[in-house]
């Protein structure tokens, strides 16, 4: 898949200094998948959620924070929309981020 949007992983690790080696294996693991739908996404990581509109969210580490991507299977392309706190996270309609 290519992820587009790396630099938000980057900000958000910079502000949150413990997320950063999950959002990496995170994205590590994003970039090496080929995923077609959510079944194959779920073959990656376990706990993803669909929440409609094409977005995903995703646990990282543990459940300390959300990521939120737009995924187009077509195009092989996941576009982060959202990472935060759990707390941050529950004040975000996903989707529509």
């Amino acid at each position: 898949m290519r992820i587009v949007t790396f630099t938000k992983i980057k900000e958000f690790a910079e502000k949150h200094s413990n997320s950063d080696v999950a959002l990496r294996d995170w994205y590590f693991k994003s970039k090496r998948s080929e995923w077609n739908h959510l079944t194959d996404i779920k073959q990656t990581f376990s706990t993803v959620d669909y929440v409609g509109n094409n977005r995903y969210v995703f646990n990282i580490k543990g459940n300390d924070y959300r990521l939120v991507a737009i995924i187009i299977f077509a195009s092989s392309k996941v576009y982060i929309r959202f990472i935060g706190t759990h707390s941050e996270y529950n004040k975000v309609d996903c989707s529509n981020i």
